[in-house]
C-alpha cells in the first residue's frame, strides 16, 4: 500500500508499506521532484543493462529524506511549513518513507533501526529549523 500525506495541496510524505507488491517498476514521485522514490519487482533472470549516470547540473532548494525502517516501530509526526502539527503515522519494519516537504519529528515506539538517504552536502545547523514537538495527547492518525 502507498500512502500520501498531503496538506493544503503540498505533499509532505509518501509511505511505501513493507507489504506493498506490484509487478514491474513504479515511481511514486514526479520526474521534476528533487528526490526520486521508486519500486522495482523483477523476475529471476531479468537484466538491467549496465549503465552510468551523466554529470547533469541540478539545483536542490529543499533537503528531502528517505528513511527505511530496518527494525522497530516509529511514530512520524508531520508539520506544515509554519510548524503547525498536521497528523502522525506509524512506521514498522520494512516500511519506507519519503519526507518531501514540511516539518517532521519522530518518536521511537520500540527499539528501532533506520537507514536514511538524503541529498548532500549536509549544511549543519543551516540545513534545518528545530521546534517543539507535540506531546502524546495531541497525536492524530
Amino acid at each position: 500500500m502507498i500512502e500520501k500525506i498531503e496538506h493544503n495541496s503540498i505533499q509532505l510524505a509518501i509511505i511505501v508499506r513493507a507489504h506493498y507488491k506490484k509487478e514491474g517498476i513504479e515511481f511514486f514521485t514526479n520526474d521534476n521532484d528533487s528526490q526520486q522514490l521508486g519500486y522495482m519487482n523483477r523476475p529471476e533472470g531479468y537484466v538491467i543493462a549496465p549503465h552510468r549516470h551523466n554529470i547533469v547540473p541540478r539545483e536542490v532548494h529543499l533537503t528531502q529524506e528517505v528513511l527505511f525502517i530496518k527494525s522497530g516501530k516509529v511514530r512520524v509526526d508531520f508539520y506544515d511549513n509554519s510548524q503547525t502539527y498536521i497528523q502522525s503515522a506509524i512506521l514498522n519494519q520494512g516500511d519506507v518513507i519519503l519526507l518531501a516537504d514540511g516539518g517532521h519529528g519522530f518518536k521511537m515506539l520500540a527499539p528501532s533501526e533506520m537507514i536514511e538517504v538524503k541529498q548532500g552536502p549536509y549544511c549543519g545547523e543551516q540545513d534545518k529549523v528545530r521546534f517543539e514537538s507535540i506531546n502524546d495527547e495531541q497525536v492524530l492518525y
